[in-house]
């Protein structure tokens, strides 16, 4: 309703409409000298606390004016007012205070070239003219106001307006004297239909437990990182040449606490540490644990792209899980969701009431499948966040490389899609141009911010150069996981040993692309889910046999080329597949094979570590040779595994049944070999057919186009690993 007592803006101010609220509100000159000016809608009196003058009410309205010499006043005076419950307030004025973001980060937003966008935009503790308060910003173009609400302004949206910046769509706002942990969310009126929106900080670093959405004034800079030697280390690291063994991890249902609680950050650190450290695993992968609302998403549908998830603790102690395990010598990775985000209304989805992350049109900008919405990824501010979000968890959690979720869906337009349900890029092409460049923008940036950190892609089509640097028209991806490797090497293995010799191609064709990219091997948590069963109820025959087929095919992707990755739970042979609203079966290892499973596995995975020829050239011919690919019938696999000079590891795998006694390998050198591993032994709950503790003695005999041979008894459903000795 019109005030004739008002004035345009001062009734812009008092129905929340106003894009500059520091043009009416706080400590002006006009004509008539000095006004301090306050809107205070749950005031019933106001005063000025340094010298105790009153402010007066406009009439009909919540703005209170005082007009006089100001001089004596503070340049940040603090106001005293008092609430109809007659309880009295006392706070300094939040609009007496200069912009406090650059022009230059402002530009550079714009340009789509800022990499720290966290670090001005979202909430963070700040001091201005030495006074403490929180800074807070969000990037919002086509809001008509927006203002921060919270548990400290009676989440009003008319209390604490934000001030725009120009044309770059950013609104800030410095609250002196508000501190850590308030709640609070973004309220924001949309300019063309007056929709008001209550929103999450897309950039806040800590958000309330579900169901709660609102996001929390974080602690910053206290932590104390101990880590610096881990961090030195990771800079110059060989990693290409270097073992490297991932434990997957859903911290939600690896173990919970005596109530069936989830574990804290901290409790996790310690009990997962210890178990991967034993186990000999090299790296945790973590499923995501950015903010998420749903807990059957497993984090894949993240609404906090800067936030740990509170469901396991403060980001502090998060800092304190990836602290501890690098001072024990365990690196982390993180699963990062850039592919697509939820609807949920507190979220990113039309976030100031129209499609600003994501497109408008939803051929482009809607996942069918997850019914989740796609990043606009041609949009500067929009790469930015993403960016940002990469350089944030590599950068200030000290977190050793990302997962890429989802990169196939990124590349194509017509991912999982029908006819007419997708744009053609503008070269008539199903590419995502945008999501390509995009990919090669934010490798390139993670690598300059960030050495040492690993970039991992999840990408199930044959693109080209996934892991390949940009500058040779690759996407700069360190590595990526080889789903192709893992659908045919799981299909072969469901075969029954009986109509494997049919099969064999199914085994051997990875090693026609297996160095086009740089590749990790993972059995990760997707072949465990939604009614595929477990890793141990995959392999055909009864349980003894399931046990053994499971303990080949662990023998064969730790000692074939590339990067290892292995599921919680698959290390010791979990019955059911994984069900994350529980934890995994640990009672199964009160029975033996289980035992035997994870001693194999933890055998194995110390094995890789301390044997170069498993390791040093996982991304190179160098590094393997086929003996012999070509016995379908008895579907027996042999080849060489080498490291430098007479670093060999010589690999025979049966898939069948039944032992093959004397069975002649060729050999490259003269000498001893001794077998170093075997599958099936009794320790993992296998039958013992083995070639004992002592040398192997070569023959010169030639076989296998090899000068030299040895004779060796092959196990049932088994692989051994015979390490070269040298000479007689």
């Amino acid at each position: 309703m019109h005030n004739p007592h008002l004035t345009t803006e001062q009734i812009r101010i008092s129905e929340a409409r106003h894009h500059d609220p520091f043009a009416v509100l706080g400590r002006h000159t006009d004509a008539d000298g000095t006004v301090i000016r306050a809107f205070l809608p749950h005031a019933t009196e106001v005063r000025i606390a340094e010298g105790g003058m009153v402010l007066s009410r406009l009439p009909d309205s919540a703005l209170f004016e005082w007009r006089g010499d100001a001089s004596a006043l503070p340049a940040h005076y603090s106001l005293i007012w008092r609430d109809h419950a007659q309880i009295e307030h006392c706070s300094r004025d939040p609009y007496t205070f200069t912009p406090q973001i650059s022009d230059f980060d402002l530009y550079l937003f714009g340009e789509g070239r800022h990499r720290h966008t966290y670090r001005f935009l979202g909430a963070r503790n700040h001091q201005v003219d030495g006074v403490g308060g929180t800074l807070f910003a969000v990037w919002a173009p086509n809001a008509e106001r927006v203002s921060v609400v919270g548990d400290f302004n009676r989440w009003d949206g008319r209390t604490h307006a934000m001030r725009v910046r120009g044309g770059s769509g950013v609104w800030e706002l410095f609250i002196p004297d508000l501190e850590q942990g308030h709640v609070y969310k973004y309220e924001i009126r949309n300019r063309h239909d007056g929709g008001v929106l209550l929103k999450a900080d897309p950039y806040g670093r800590q958000q309330e437990l579900r169901p709660r959405t609102a996001s929390i004034i974080p602690n910053d800079g206290h932590y104390q990182w101990r880590d610096d030697p881990w961090l030195a280390r990771r800079a110059t690291a060989d990693w290409q040449h270097s073992p490297m063994s991932v434990y997957e991890v859903h911290p939600g249902s690896w173990r919970r606490d005596m109530e069936g609680e989830f574990l804290n950050y901290r409790e996790l650190a310690h009990s997962l540490v210890d178990y991967v450290k034993d186990m000999g695993f090299t790296h945790i992968e973590l499923m995501p644990i950015t903010e998420h609302p749903f807990d059957l998403s497993w984090g894949y549908q993240a609404t906090g792209y800067f936030a740990p998830t509170s469901r396991f603790g403060t980001p502090d102690d998060f800092r304190y899980f990836v602290d501890h395990c690098h001072q024990n010598g365990i690196g982390v990775l993180l699963d990062w969701v850039p592919a697509h985000f939820p609807k949920d209304a507190h979220g990113l989805a039309r976030f100031d009431g129209t499609p600003l992350y994501e497109h408008a049109d939803p051929r482009l900008g809607e996942h069918l499948d997850w019914a989740t919405l796609i990043y606009n990824f041609g949009r500067n501010e929009v790469k930015n966040f993403l960016i940002s979000s990469a350089v944030f968890w590599l950068q200030d959690m000290h977190i050793d490389g990302l997962r890429v979720d989802a990169v196939a869906s990124m590349l194509y337009l017509d991912y999982s899609r029908e006819e007419g349900q997708w744009v053609p890029n503008q070269y008539g092409g199903r590419e995502n141009l945008a999501a390509v460049d995009f990919l090669k923008e934010i490798n390139i940036a993670v690598h300059e911010e960030c050495p040492g950190v690993l970039m991992i892609a999840e990408e199930s089509t044959s693109w080209p150069q996934v892991s390949r640097p940009t500058y040779v028209g690759g996407l700069g991806f360190d590595l990526k996981w080889n789903m192709g490797w893992m659908n045919d090497t799981l299909r072969y293995m469901e075969e029954d040993p009986i109509h494997r010799q049919y099969h064999h191609g199914m085994i051997t064709f990875s090693m026609l692309y297996a160095f086009t990219e740089n590749f990790m091997l993972p059995f990760s948590h997707d072949e465990v889910v939604h009614g595929k069963g477990s890793m141990l109820n995959k392999m055909p025959g009864d349980e003894w046999q399931s046990h053994a087929n499971l303990r080949t095919l662990y023998t064969y992707q730790f000692t074939h080329p590339g990067k290892k990755l292995l599921f919680m739970g698959t290390e010791f042979a979990q019955g059911q597949e994984w069900n994350s609203i529980g934890t995994l079966d640990w009672y199964v290892l009160d029975y033996p094979l289980h035992q035997g499973m994870r001693r194999m596995v933890k055998d194995i995975n110390h094995l890789y570590l301390t044997s170069p020829a498993l390791y040093r050239y996982e991304f190179d011919w160098q590094g393997f040779e086929w003996i012999d690919c070509n016995d379908n019938r008895q579907s027996i696999l042999c080849y060489l595994r080498k490291g430098d000079g007479d670093e060999i590891m010589v690999i025979a795998l049966n898939l069948t049944p039944v032992v093959r006694q004397g069975y002649r390998i060729g050999v490259p050198l003269e000498g001893k070999y001794r077998e170093v591993f075997n599958s099936d032994s009794t320790y993992y709950g296998g039958s013992n057919v083995g070639n004992g503790n002592g040398d192997l003695l070569s023959e010169e005999l030639e076989w296998m186009n090899r000068p030299y041979s040895v004779q060796i008894d092959l196990p049932p459903l088994a692989g051994v690993v015979l390490a070269y000795q040298g000479k007689k």
